[in-house]
């Protein structure tokens, strides 16, 4: 998916963003931050429905130039004055004019950004949805078995044409580079 409400992974909680001060310089940084190209345009008020947990930031304002949303200026971490109905949104769709929301069953809205090195042990399903992945029994952070959440439960990817390319995917979509 290109769009959907940002959640964040900070200090073993995943939480949402509120939308104070949320704008389409916002966008921009998340998208870049997914190696998501396109047209960011940032939504507000729970665009893709309302989160749960923490709202773990507030009062995001990107220049548009930055690289991750921790390079902006913001509140700290977990200081805000929000409801969930004010939760953050982006879409980072290459398809402009193609309204995806349709597809709602098929997908799943939400982006979601590491802020600390996630971990088997640390990251919970809570907040996850289809297509959520993590690594599981490295000796690292960094590396491991490829897990899948999907129906309320993690699940193994079988290596049947399993490439490098593949795995480039993985490393992108969980934040490295």
């Amino acid at each position: 998916s290109f769009e959907g409400r940002v959640e964040v992974y900070h200090d073993g909680k995943w939480g949402t963003i509120c939308d104070d001060q949320w704008d389409d310089r916002d966008a921009e940084v998340v998208c870049r931050q997914l190696g998501l190209s396109g047209n960011p345009k940032a939504l507000s008020w729970a665009h893709y429905g309302k989160g749960s947990g923490p709202i773990l930031l507030d009062e995001v304002e990107c220049s548009g130039n930055e690289l991750s949303l921790d390079q902006c200026k913001k509140s700290d971490w977990g200081q805000q004055n929000c409801d969930h109905i004010e939760d953050a949104g982006v879409s980072c769709d290459p398809f402009t004019g193609i309204d995806l929301q349709h597809y709602g069953s098929q997908m799943c809205p939400v982006l979601l950004l590491y802020y600390t090195v996630c971990s088997a042990d640390t990251t919970t399903a809570s907040g996850s949805c289809r297509g959520t992945i993590r690594l599981a029994g490295g000796h690292s952070p960094h590396e491991g078995r490829v897990e899948v959440y999907y129906n309320g439960d993690w699940g193994t990817v079988c290596d049947d044409g399993w490439t490098d390319i593949n795995a480039q995917v993985v490393c992108r979509q969980l934040g490295f580079r």
